[in-house]
């Protein structure tokens, strides 16, 4: 089984306010993240949270779990993927590390990474945009003890250098795995 983990502990301070309540389409950032999720046929999805965390789970409700990062405000993306990852242990072969703030990705580029995964086997899956790695990308449970063990300043993007070997790459025919929401100025160039 493939559970996704949603990074949404930022402070969003670039923000202003908190991104993942922001409106998106019909939606929220956040909600809309989950919705192409779901969409594309992962429903063991967590949430970590952090700085806003009563609006976020309020903005959820039931719908997915959520884990409170207490690192939130020092811990960078590494303590989020480090929650998440101790929260799933038991249960996934895989697990598909997403951000929060990236609406604008695809369903179809989230089926291509898990397909990649179940037919190559390969320990970790990565979207590639004209050669430059984006998100989501997924992480086989045999690599989860080192992600975990992990401290800082380490970052998810050291574990991916040193296990550059182990990574599939998939290419897409979108930037969407590229852009996520940190200005004001990105959420209105970006927003639908």
């Amino acid at each position: 089984m493939i559970t996704a983990i949603i990074l949404a502990a930022g402070e969003s301070k670039r923000m202003g306010q908190p991104k993942m309540l922001m409106p998106w389409g019909k939606s929220t950032v956040l909600q809309t993240v989950i919705s192409t999720i779901q969409a594309a046929g992962i429903n063991d999805i967590l949430v970590v949270t952090g700085g806003a965390r009563a609006q976020v789970e309020r903005l959820i409700g039931k719908t997915v779990q959520t884990v409170f990062n207490n690192n939130y405000e020092t811990g960078e993306m590494l303590s989020s993927i480090q929650v998440g990852l101790a929260e799933k242990m038991r249960e996934a072969s895989a697990t598909l590390i997403c951000l929060g703030d990236q609406p604008q990705v695809e369903e179809r580029s989230v089926r291509y990474i898990c397909n990649a995964f179940l037919t190559s086997k390969s320990q970790i899956v990565v979207p590639s945009y004209q050669m430059r790695r984006g998100h989501p990308w997924l992480v086989a449970r045999p690599l989860w003890n080192e992600l975990l063990a992990m401290k800082p300043p380490k970052t998810p993007r050291d574990f991916l250098k040193k296990n550059a070997r182990k990574i599939h790459y998939i290419n897409v025919d979108t930037p969407s795995v590229l852009a996520d929401l940190d200005t004001p100025e990105d959420y209105m160039k970006r927003k639908t």
